[in-house]
């Protein structure tokens, strides 16, 4: 936890100011950026249907290029 206090005749814009260079140096803003795209892991079941899939539409490709029909 980041804590800044005022300091003594210390004004505000200064005060922003450092409290704005304590947090980038603390890496904070990094961390909660990495996390913000995270995607999670696929699980083991949506991994083999996404292969079923594929493999699906694979065969379809090449029985329409076999009996020659368009998409």
């Amino acid at each position: 936890m980041l804590k800044v206090t005022k300091k003594e005749r210390e004004t505000s814009q200064s005060l922003v100011h450092r409290f704005t260079k304590t947090v980038r140096q603390s890496g904070v803003l990094l961390q909660v950026r990495k996390g913000q795209f995270h995607k999670r892991a696929k699980s083991a079941l949506a991994k083999k249907r996404s292969a079923l899939r594929r493999v699906e539409r694979r065969t379809e490709k090449i029985k329409a290029e076999k009996l020659a029909k368009p998409k």
